[in-house]
């Protein structure tokens, strides 16, 4: 049985936020669309010199403040929202963090998928080298239509995972759950900054995806859905999650779950996508942090399960068990900071920061500082972007 996994986790997200109440208003529609039909509440917003390299390094600096960089010989960067058509944008992340040369650095794309099989690889590589130790990071900017039905789910944000042999939070299962099938339910081609998706399609390939990658997993493990403490699923918004869960339960024939268990198994996962927004590859994993700082009870030795689905579509259901005394490897106080003082913006503001786009001749150019993490990304020269530590 394989017994590694995460030794540590922690998220960033922009220090810039807005209220979907506000947003509502603005739109001329009612805020209950927002607040219970998708189940969010605030989105985060990146201002115009952060970016998934800022905010992946930013993730993974408390990391590495404790623990250190030795070790580290895999670099796996997950995201949709790439930088460059050649270049890793884990290349700037690990020249940012001062990590060792001797490093395999890659960047995996798969839609919001992707940081599944960055763990899963991390997983094998130290599993194979015991010694060693890989540091998976996924980071996005859900990017829609100004004034189109996706735009209350746009966010943005970035994971750190610092993958061990001997993990002290989270064993992760060798058992997994696939489904793959070539559909378009959601899209961004080369030409477009924004994404395509057909939001009905996408829900329900979405819950078809779920059905398939848990009877695969269940033909392999025997499990049942109530063999887990909690769920984690991938949340565009929470309220998918909330669906997933209760489509799951009637697979299982169990349909006499009330609310209440529902917030038991699945709430505490959600609280952060809830005032972040959409974070594609680094969502379901923001779920897992919000678990793990908001769990009501010890988690200890305790089976949690986790649904990963990528749009185009890859699914995958898989499982883990907490390590007694995680507790004590959480960055749970840091990442309530990141919340609590994050600055709220106007709907103009937003709007602003939104039609900022990035030139695209290459040219000189330098970008106003804003409320940034540790790195920010400082301009553009001879079409190469510059990043520079925060002082």
């Amino acid at each position: 049985m394989m017994n590694a996994g995460i030794e540590r986790i922690s998220f960033y997200t922009s220090r810039y936020a807005l209220d979907l109440k506000t947003l509502a208003e603005a739109r001329g529609v009612e805020w209950d669309k927002y607040r219970l039909g998708l189940g969010q509440e605030v989105m985060a917003v990146p201002p115009p010199d952060e970016d998934i390299v800022t905010m992946g390094a930013s993730a993974a600096k408390p990391i590495l403040d404790e623990l250190g960089c030795e070790g580290i010989d895999l670099l796996l960067f997950a995201t949709e929202s790439s930088i460059d058509q050649s270049k890793s944008a884990g290349l700037f992340v690990h020249g940012l963090l001062g990590l060792p040369s001797r490093c395999r650095v890659v960047e995996l794309k798969q839609a919001c998928y992707s940081a599944t099989l960055a763990l899963r690889m991390a997983c094998l590589s130290v599993a194979a080298n015991p010694r060693s130790k890989a540091l998976v990071i996924a980071a996005d900017v859900a990017r829609y239509e100004l004034r189109g039905p996706a735009e209350p789910t746009q966010g943005c944000g970035a994971v750190a995972m610092l993958v061990t042999a001997n993990p002290a939070i989270l064993a992760l299962d060798e058992a997994c759950g696939l489904h793959a099938q070539d559909v378009m339910d959601f899209w961004r081609p080369n030409y477009r900054d924004e994404a395509v998706v057909d939001g009905k399609a996408s829900t329900r390939i979405y819950l078809h995806s779920l059905q398939q990658a848990w009877q695969h997993y269940r033909e392999q493990t025997g499990r049942h859905l109530l063999d887990f403490s909690r769920c984690c699923y991938h949340s565009p918004f929470t309220n998918m999650a909330c669906k997933a869960h209760k489509t799951l339960l009637k697979e299982e024939g169990i349909e006499d779950k009330d609310e209440e268990h529902i917030e038991c198994q699945v709430g505490e996962s959600l609280r952060y996508n809830r005032i972040i927004g959409n974070t594609y590859s680094a969502s379901l994993y923001i779920c897992l942090a919000s678990l793990l700082d908001h769990a009501s009870d010890g988690l200890d030795n305790q089976a949690v399960s986790f649904f990963s689905y990528g749009s185009g579509c890859m699914g995958e259901f898989f499982s883990g068990r907490n390590i007694e005394g995680y507790r004590q490897a959480l960055y749970t106080a840091q990442h309530r900071d990141i919340i609590a003082h994050r600055t709220l913006l106007t709907v103009q503001q937003y709007e602003d920061i939104y039609n900022l786009t990035i030139p695209r001749d290459g040219w000189d150019y330098t970008f106003s500082q804003y409320r940034t993490g540790p790195y920010r990304l400082s301009g553009i020269s001879g079409h190469k972007r510059r990043y520079e530590a925060v002082s």
